[in-house]
């Protein structure tokens, strides 16, 4: 079938190479539109990899076997418009797929169930579209070739179109459009320019539009897709937010509660800020992290100008924490580390966060890498539910954050998951600490699921936070104090260690995470089993 447009295989590189491109933008856009929902640990992505490459292996088989029977590059370049209008679809009904599927998933499953409704989810939403894009390049191996003699330089050219485009495809949504535009306009993107090469290919090949009607349909089907499917919203049944957006490293959510204003980066499970406008006690575990102040110095309040207690934080966050000690105390030099600059920004817009405290833009690990400076407190406050860092999880991490301490330093850890089930994640954070510091204490934080863990060198901490108690005349620092040494519990190490070698922290966080889902929803699955889909509804 003669296409003047094939005739000197440049479309056919250029095919290769926005294919390519498309599959790449599809992938890193389906780690973003999972993760407000089932949070972008490498379980998620391990996830959107396995599944992808299930679908690319599939479409090139069939892709070969299609090339082989009926070689027409009209269907070929029929099938990436429906990879097309599949791939604009998706910021209109994907969200809705993912929640119908959970809510399926959650009330049939006991164990593993953001593996499960995660895995169904892609399969259900990425595999399609992939495996027609999987179809490419056999097909336009059969189109390129015209003989043995230049088969290898062929299919060089192919795989080099489609690797440089598989780069771009890469680098543009993290790095540009994403941030810029959010994941549904990137979706709307990719698959507008792949709309684009089928039209010119349909358009140039002077094909009848009464006999090939697929042109203007999928025009406006491409159109419609943009007209409701532009909305970067996740949490799409919130009408109050007061801010959703998106940044290179998460999905950012921000609403107002009366006195209190919360920073999630997850719509279905888990808070990772909350800050209080009106000076006094949180309610959460900050008012228990600011015991780690008077264990370094029992005389935290006398310090003067020239001697700043000195406080680090890994995780700034908001700058809950942070500002909670500026309210407090004086003297004090406080300097944070965030790696997302977008929620720093965040922080001071809507969390009250001073300008006066630095927040450096950078890795928490590698900042302490790459500086000399010793702290009296360092708050080790990086773990957003499953999505735990595991290079600050580790002995090595630990000892790095012990080599920054004061002689008398107080390192305080918020785990935010907390479990009794034997060989828990925060047993094993906690066995990994304990193999550094010698001295270690936890505190439950009463009504959520934070932990809250102090360890130091000095033996005498527990008698420093006693002291500042004895003689604290602020009505708030002394309730928060004696919060945290009512709860506090000596901690005894087992043998749970992790290294940079093996820290497996997913798959522990997962475990906990089902156990949080299964307890929530005991209440809804007898509901179910009792009275049906009504008394469900009922007890809402």
């Amino acid at each position: 079938m003669d296409r003047p447009i094939l005739r000197n295989k440049l479309y056919l590189y250029l095919t290769e190479f926005f294919a390519g491109m498309s599959v790449m933008a599809v992938e890193l856009g389906a780690s973003r539109l999972l993760a407000p929902y089932f949070s972008s640990s490498q379980i998620v992505w391990t996830i959107i990899i396995g599944t992808i490459m299930i679908a690319m292996a599939l479409g090139n088989l069939y892709g070969g076997r299609m090339a082989d029977k009926d070689p027409n590059p009209d269907k070929l370049y029929k099938r990436i418009i429906i990879a097309a209008l599949w791939i604009a679809a998706i910021p209109v009904v994907g969200k809705y797929v993912i929640l119908v599927i959970s809510g399926l998933i959650v009330f049939t499953v006991n164990t593993n169930f953001l593996v499960i409704a995660g895995f169904v989810a892609c399969m259900v939403i990425f595999v399609f579209p992939l495996f027609l894009l999987g179809t490419v390049t056999p097909s336009l191996v059969k189109f390129s070739v015209d003989s043995l003699d230049d088969s290898g330089s062929v299919v060089g050219k192919l795989n080099a179109s489609n690797t440089i485009g598989s780069i771009i495809g890469t680098f543009v949504p993290t790095f540009i459009s994403i941030p810029a535009v959010g994941t549904a306009i990137t979706f709307l993107i990719f698959a507008g320019i792949l709309l684009i090469l089928c039209i010119v290919y349909f358009v140039s090949s002077k094909i009848n539009f009464s006999k090939a009607k697929r042109v203007p349909v999928s025009i406006v089907l491409f159109l419609v897709c943009c007209l409701l499917g532009h909305s970067n919203s996740f949490a799409f049944w919130q009408t109050d937010l007061t801010y959703e957006g998106e940044s290179i490293y998460n999905y950012l959510q921000v609403h107002e509660e009366g006195n209190q204003v919360i920073l999630s980066t997850n719509v279905l499970f888990g808070v990772q800020s909350v800050y209080q406008k009106d000076k006094g006690p949180t309610g959460l575990y900050y008012d228990y992290a600011m015991a780690a102040l008077p264990m370094a110095d029992s005389n935290v309040e006398s310090r003067d100008k020239d001697n700043p207690l000195k406080i680090l934080i890994l995780g700034n966050g908001s700058g809950t924490f942070a500002t909670q000690c500026d309210r407090y105390y004086e003297n004090l030099d406080i300097t944070g580390v965030e790696i997302d600059e977008k929620i720093t920004k965040l922080a001071t817009e809507y969390f009250g966060l001073s300008e006066d405290i630095p927040v450096v833009t950078y890795d928490g690990r590698a900042y302490l890498n790459a500086v000399d400076d010793k702290y009296d407190v360092i708050l080790v406050d990086a773990y957003q539910d499953i999505t735990i860092p595991f290079q600050m999880s580790s002995q090595e991490f630990f000892q790095l954050v012990a080599d920054h301490l004061e002689e008398d330093g107080v390192m305080v850890v918020n785990l935010n998951m907390r479990s009794n089930s034997p060989g828990n994640i925060n047993e094993y954070l906690a066995d990994t600490i304990a193999s550094v510091f010698p001295n270690i204490y936890t505190a439950e934080v009463l009504g959520c699921t934070n932990r809250i863990l102090y360890a130091s060198f000095n033996d005498d901490i527990t008698t420093n936070l006693g002291q500042a108690i004895e003689k604290e005349k602020d009505s708030d620092l002394f309730y928060m104090m004696s919060l945290s040494q009512e709860g506090l519990k000596k901690y005894k190490p087992g043998n749970h260690t992790m290294t940079d070698d093996k820290a497996p922290v997913e798959l522990l966080g997962m475990k906990v995470i089902d156990e949080l889902i299964s307890d929530e929803l005991t209440y809804y699955k007898t509901q179910l089993k009792e009275e049906g889909i009504q008394g469900i509804l009922n007890s809402f």
